[in-house]
């Protein structure tokens, strides 16, 4: 697995947008972490998945990288529809 933090000038989701792309978005503060960091997740877990690993054993794993989450919360992350837009706007 990837390193659980990353680095603001590396570029996590190299497969969506170029780096210089995403230095600009980063230097302008337009990247939501959060939303990144989400993504990385559910993308570990599919890969977790795809390797005949169990749900509970994959969020369990995932629960190891990311420490400071906890179980409901890695669970919500993996399962949340794609698409979905938040409507607190």
């Amino acid at each position: 697995m990837q390193n659980t933090y990353f680095d603001e000038n590396s570029n996590p989701i190299s497969e969506l947008i170029s780096d210089d792309v995403y230095t600009i978005l980063s230097k302008n503060r337009l990247i939501n972490v959060k939303s990144v960091r989400n993504f990385i997740i559910r993308r570990k877990f599919v890969s977790l998945r795809a390797n005949n690993i169990n749900p509970i054993a994959a969020i369990e794993a995932l629960l190891n990288e990311y420490t400071y989450l906890q179980y409901d919360t890695i669970r919500k992350i993996v399962y949340q529809r794609q698409g979905k837009v938040n409507s607190e706007w």
